[in-house]
């Protein structure tokens, strides 16, 4: 608990710098046939405190002054984020409730659940692409892990005793997991959790050994010197993990993975509406107040075009699936 209020903490002080940074205000984009004229509302399919929420509020707090309308975030969490993503697919299409999407949900879900209520190619539309960022491996400040050599050795030298946490089965995290451990070596036990808020909890009380889990959700706390990143699977060192190698940089093989959040509207929505808020989102992102929190947040900003982020999407369903079938896992 104690984890997660500080998160919610964290987000909340970063929001309020944010907000003092500028008093400026841009006027709005025009609207397009008489849209939007109401709020608009993100559905964030994970719990509070991961990843997925802080990358939709990083937008929705500043994407009132160019949409001219109030932007809602609900959580509605479940099933991987399955949950939330069927609500989105089955929302009336037209451009007032969109989904935060991930790699995890959009890529990996469709492999992974026999089931996922959704599919990404056919029930949405791509408006934009928030981020590309790495995900971090990390332990507690006070583990006697000091560097993933450490992690390395120890893992081989008591292999499946060291567990790693992740924020559930089948996300991006635990695929990373298992590529460690069958492809690099680094063998270590799995222990899902329902949430990186939950999953940073018992890491902070040692119960686990190591996370792994999206930059954001554990930026704020390397900098408060709470937990220790031991390396990240980024191509290159970003923001506050400037000084934290890459898996590459450390010597491993097929190490290059990125996770993305970005934004979707119900397969269906009008182009205008679909382009209406894709030069909103695209504004808001390039603000330099925002694109500081991105990048503090360990990750950069791409704010690409709708059809790039579609060609995104179908290259990472195409690699997750193989490295789904490589884990063995599968969710009825």
């Amino acid at each position: 608990m104690f984890a997660i209020l500080n998160l919610a903490r964290m987000l909340a002080a970063s929001l309020a710098a944010l907000a003092m940074l500028s008093q400026a205000t841009a006027e709005p984009l025009a609207a397009r046939n008489g849209y939007p004229a109401q709020p608009i509302r993100f559905i964030s399919p994970f719990p509070p405190g991961g990843g997925n929420d802080a990358s939709t509020r990083w937008v929705t707090t500043r994407l009132t002054e160019a949409t001219g309308q109030p932007s809602v975030v609900e959580n509605r969490g479940g099933a991987g984020g399955n949950i939330g993503a069927k609500a989105v697919a089955e929302a009336k299409p037209d451009g007032y409730t969109v989904l935060t999407g991930q790699v995890s949900l959009m890529a990996v879900n469709p492999a992974l659940y026999s089931a996922p209520g959704f599919d990404p190619l056919k029930n949405f539309v791509p408006i934009t692409q928030i981020n590309a960022a790495p995900l971090a491996i990390v332990v507690a400040s006070a583990s006697p892990l000091k560097s993933f050599a450490d992690l390395v050795a120890r893992s081989k030298g008591e292999p499946g005793r060291v567990t790693y946490a992740t924020p559930g089965n089948g996300t991006l995290s635990h695929l990373v997991g298992v590529v460690l451990s069958k492809e690099n070596g680094v063998p270590m036990t799995h222990v899902p959790y329902k949430g990186a808020g939950p999953a940073i909890n018992d890491l902070l009380g040692q119960q686990v050994d190591v996370l792994i889990t999206s930059t954001s959700s554990v930026a704020g706390m390397i900098q408060a010197g709470q937990v220790r990143a031991l390396a990240v699977t980024s191509p290159r060192r970003i923001g506050v993990f400037g000084k934290v190698p890459t898996l590459e940089e450390l010597g491993l093989r097929n190490a290059r993975f990125e996770d993305w959040y970005g934004f979707f509207a119900p397969a269906g929505t009008p182009p205008e509406r679909v382009a209406f808020l894709h030069d909103a989102i695209v504004r808001t992102l390039q603000l330099p107040e925002v694109t500081k929190l991105v990048v503090d947040g360990g990750s950069e900003v791409v704010a690409n075009t709708p059809e790039a982020f579609a060609a995104q999407l179908r290259q990472d369903m195409e690699r997750w699936s193989r490295v789904v079938k490589l884990s063995g896992a599968k969710i009825d």
